[in-house]
Formats: structure tokens, sequence, C-alpha cells
């Protein structure tokens, strides 16, 4: 076995560069005996030739899963200490009216942070009072349809909105409930732009100015004060930093109890996920009895009574569930030095359709999705199709070495901020997404054709259709 020099150090040289590690891909994958990637039941070059590619799967089964094993999780570790919880759907992470549906039947609330997320909730018919609005710039139109329909509650993240949120309860006759953002100061152990309780920090207010802010909110009649709401990162695997945002909180929550009722203390969450073999995750269910343990002890220090606790998991629920699908463009060797080649596989997706590694320098694993292979494992990176150096999908794993034109690669674990960040850079149109459960596939989002992007274009004539040479791909029959 020879070891490429351009393989990081984390990245252990696969005996078989065809196996599906367990903890990367969701439940329901596996290969086929014709050695195909199957996903709920369904090959990837049946799902190609449906729907095309890039594609996004979503493992449907193993979603509502995650929601369900998490909920319960959490139930019964605060249960174990006499308290509640409420867990909450990230809307950010990926949501459409089905998927907001599939955790309103999990029993998770869901949380939004944009006008367009509250507009997909409500198109999926979930009760507003099931909804949490977030964001550090909410719109006065946001925040005003926001509270004419009964949001069940509204983070509050500045003290400007405080003033915002009380006229717009006023105006509607209605008394809204709220949360009050806090940056407590915890580092998370994650990616600096996905930390978000740090001092220099866009979200939230100081733990100093709080009881100030739950002054200016109880004044005001049209207000209902919920409790303190902290949010410390995401992708994150510790349960250290959760740990003491939780003990800075429950401290202000007791000096809070003596000016009124604060039933709730939002932990908020990120739990991470496995995106490679050597990411480490820590089990669901010993986040739950951490947060518990440090909830309890803490109420009992304090000499007060354990508040329902929200838990906002992110992307714990769909990141996993998720994976895409690629076709195979080129494939070329670049010879780095005098020691090393690395091979670009080139696929016809890219940055557009995930943009986490440019962004984050995200790591990600893939494996072919066609076939099997026992040619020797070649490192590989996984380039996309746009006019940018940093436009690649995978930056470092193992593939067969006859990986060639036409072979398909299936990307796992993104479920979560990919098709949510996607864009139409170098005017590509945006992926179609699809679930898939015991055989069976259905559209979740339907592909962008070239015609979705013309349209907009008020410099094209009304014959537009014309233009639109890429037929939609036919519905998938159940297999």
């Amino acid at each position: 076995m020879t070891v490429n020099p351009l393989a990081p150090g984390w990245l252990a040289h696969p005996e078989d560069a065809n196996a599906l590690a367990p903890a990367v891909w969701s439940r329901n994958a596996d290969r086929a005996p014709s050695g195909a990637l199957r996903i709920g039941g369904i090959s990837a070059p049946a799902l190609h030739a449906a729907y095309g590619t890039p594609l996004y799967v979503i493992d449907e089964l193993d979603a509502r899963e995650r929601a369900a094993e998490l909920r319960d999780a959490f139930a019964a570790a605060f249960a174990a200490v006499g308290g509640r919880t409420t867990v909450y759907y990230a809307g950010k992470a990926f949501l459409s009216t089905e998927v907001a549906r599939w955790m309103i039947e999990a029993g998770l609330n869901i949380d939004v942070c944009s006008g367009g997320e509250l507009a997909v909730a409500l198109a999926a018919d979930v009760d507003p009072a099931r909804l949490g609005f977030h964001g550090n710039n909410k719109s006065l139109s946001e925040i005003d349809h926001a509270v004419e329909i009964g949001v069940g509650a509204i983070v509050l993240d500045s003290v400007v909105e405080i003033e915002r949120v009380a006229q717009a309860a006023h105006r509607h006759g209605r008394v809204q409930n709220v949360r009050l953002r806090i940056n407590s100061g915890v580092h998370a152990s994650t990616h600096e732009y996905l930390a978000t309780a740090r001092e220099d920090q866009k979200f939230g207010i100081p733990l100093a100015d709080a009881a100030a802010a739950v002054a200016a909110i109880r004044s005001h009649d049209s207000l209902r004060f919920l409790g303190l709401h902290s949010h410390i990162g995401s992708q994150i695997f510790e349960s250290a930093g959760f740990v003491e945002a939780a003990r800075r909180l429950l401290a202000l929550h007791a000096e809070l109890l003596a000016g009124g009722e604060v039933p709730e203390l939002n932990l908020g969450g990120g739990f991470g996920i496995a995106y490679t073999s050597a990411d480490e995750v820590t089990p669901i269910a010993r986040i739950a009895a951490d947060f518990a343990e440090v909830v309890a002890a803490e109420c009992a220090r304090l000499g007060i009574p354990v508040p329902v606790v929200a838990i906002e998991p992110g992307r714990a629920i769909i990141g996993t569930a998720g994976a895409t699908l690629y076709e195979v463009g080129t494939v070329k060797d670049v010879s780095v030095d005098e020691r090393a080649v690395r091979r670009y596989v080139s696929v016809d997706g890219g940055m557009s359709d995930n943009l986490r590694t440019a962004l984050y320098k995200a790591e990600y694993s893939v494996r072919i999705a066609n076939r099997v292979s026992d040619a020797d494992p070649a490192l590989v990176r996984v380039a996309g199709k746009h006019c940018e150096s940093g436009d690649i999908v995978v930056q470092h794993d193992y593939l067969p070495g006859d990986v060639s034109p036409g072979d398909l690669l299936a990307v796992p674990a993104t479920g979560a901020y990919c098709w949510s960040l996607a864009s139409n850079y170098n005017y590509l149109g945006r992926p179609a997404v699809v679930a898939v459960r015991e055989g069976r596939s259905r559209v979740l989002i339907r592909r962008e054709t070239e015609y979705d992007l013309l349209r907009r274009d008020t410099g094209v004539s009304s014959g537009a259709e014309d233009l639109d040479f890429r037929a939609h791909p036919p519905t998938m029959e159940p297999q």
C-alpha cells in the first residue's frame, strides 16, 4: 500500500474504497447485489435515470426516525429531573412543505428566520403557534406578519426589536410571546463562522445588558416574556460548551424570576453530525443526559424550579438523511510536485449545490454510486464545474482508481445547509430534491430549468418558452 503524501493525517487509507461508513450515510443506504448504491430501496442509477443529476436525495424514514429519537431522548432525560422539553426543527437547515409536515407529525416545533421560511411552514398548514421566529434583522413587515398570524414565539435579537414587536402586537390586539437572545460569551469548538456566542458577534445581546432588556420587555402589556435564548454555534461535538452556557443562563434566569415569571429556557443546540469516517459524534442520548444533569443541578443549587427547556438541534435531524448524486464528467491527474499526484474528478454540480466546502473548508466523503470496483484506491478531489478554483465538493477521499467519466458519485450527509445555501451561480438551475422511502420516490422540490432562470429577466422576449430545451425529467414510478 502506497499512501499519497497529499492525504491529510485524519484520512485513513481504505481497505475497500466501496464501503459505506454507517455514521456518514443514512440508515437506509446500502449496496444492491449489482453493486450500485441504494437509498431507501432505490438504486442510484434508477434515480439518475428518473430525475437526472445533480440530485438531492432525502431518506424519509431516516429523517423521521431521527426527529422522533431526538424528541424522545430529551423528553426522557428531562422527565427524570422533573422537567419538560420542546424541540425545534431548524428550518434553515432544509425546509420544504413535506419536511415541515414530517417534523410536526414527529411532535417537533419549527424555527424559521425569514418571511420566506415562514411562508413555507404556513403553506404546509403548520399551526403558527408551533413556530419560533429567529433573526438578527427581522423586517418590520416580517414582524408584523408574524404577530398577526400568532407565531408561537419571536426571538428578540436586539433592544430595537423590543419596541418593534411590542408595537406590532399592540396594533393587532395581541400579547406576543417573546424570548431574548443572549450572547453568553461561551466559545464553542467549531468553525469560526459557525460559532454564534462569541463576544464580537452579530447575534444577541451581552449577558450584562439582559436584565435591563427584560425590564423593557415586561414594561409592555403587549409582550409576554417566555425566557432567555442561547445558541453557541453549530456542528458541535462536545457537551462542555452547552453545559457552561446553561450555567451562565440559569444564573441570570434565577435573577429574573424575582421580577416575574420565566417559564422557559432555550438552550439552542447545533449538534454535530459525521461528514467523514474520522468524525466522532456524541450520541444524542448522552447530550440529552448532559443537558438535563446540568440544568437539574444548577436549578437545585439556585433553589428554583426546572423550567421548560427548548432545544434547537440544527442539522442533527436532516443532515445525515440526505445525499447528493452527481455524474462524473472528466478525470485528470495533476502533478503537485515530484512526489505526488492529485486526481481531480469533476462533476456536473459544485459550489452552486454545496457551498459548505468553499465557505467553511468543510470535509465530505464520496463513493462511486453506480457500481463497485476492485481497483486500488486513489486519493481524489471532487471538483465542480464552476469558474472558481475553490469550487470543490469533496476535498479529500479515496475512490477506486478506475473512476471514469459517466460514473455516478454520491456524497453523503448533504441534507442540511446544501439546498438551503444553493445558488444559480454561472446560471445553473438548482437541483431537484426527492424523498425516497421503501422503494418509492417522490419529488419534494422540482429541478429549476433554464426557463425558470430566464423568466425573471425582463429583457427576454415573450417567447422564452422556446428556450426551455431541457424537459422536466419524468416522475419516477414506484419500484
